[in-house]
């Protein structure tokens, strides 16, 4: 089997296998998969030489579509404050209609999500690293004055986590909207700065 052949059937497995887990509301194993596919566990094995390495595939196919949106965001021609909120909006809008659609489903792929995490690390650092250059344009454009990037990209993956975090839009559901993201995006790009506003007193905590 050529290699181009075992990275469709890789695709492709990854796909049915999700499929299947959407109609049950359960975990795939190769084993359950290959009964679900009819097909020899040998050759599934040639693809997936463990169940791990299904789960890394299967979370490829799912951020594939939020790797898409970021790309055509990143290669827009939008000014930073208006590619700041579709970088975010796009991802939040998919991910809420993904919620609509089937709830359970959903719910089964955070669960998956929070148990291997590490499979989505390199996902989350590519959104980090677009970010971040997005806060590069808007600080060229005067905003976020005299932030460190990193620090900058910390704080606003802090304020608009919410956003992008299907947990916390499962949890939180209508309360979560395009309007009030379109708002904390012009709170960001009107008073984020790295001068010290007097939030925070040198004398630490005032006792109650």
């Amino acid at each position: 089997m050529s290699e181009d052949e075992i990275e469709q059937m890789h695709s492709r497995f990854a796909r049915e296998a999700m499929a299947l887990m959407e109609r049950t509301g359960e975990e795939v194993t190769r084993l359950r998969l290959a009964a679900e596919l009819k097909i020899a566990r040998s050759r599934l094995d040639m693809v997936f030489p463990e169940d791990r390495d299904l789960f890394e595939a299967i979370t490829a196919e799912w951020f594939a579509p939020y790797i898409e949106i970021m790309d055509e965001v990143m290669a827009s021609a939008l000014p930073p404050r208006r590619k700041m909120y579709e970088f975010i909006a796009r991802r939040f809008i998919r991910l809420q209609r993904s919620l609509d659609e089937d709830p359970a489903a959903f719910r089964l792929y955070v669960e998956l999500g929070e148990r291997f995490f590490e499979y989505a690390q390199s996902y989350i650092d590519l959104g980090d690293h677009y970010l971040c250059e997005i806060i590069a344009e808007a600080q060229a454009e005067g905003h976020l004055k005299d932030m460190d990037v990193d620090f900058a990209r910390s704080v606003i993956n802090q304020i608009v986590s919410t956003y992008l975090q299907p947990y916390s839009i499962a949890m939180l559901g209508d309360r979560l909207s395009e309007d009030k993201l379109a708002h904390i995006i012009d709170a960001i790009f009107d008073g984020l700065v790295a001068k010290d506003g007097g939030a925070r007193s040198t004398k630490g905590l005032h006792a109650a």
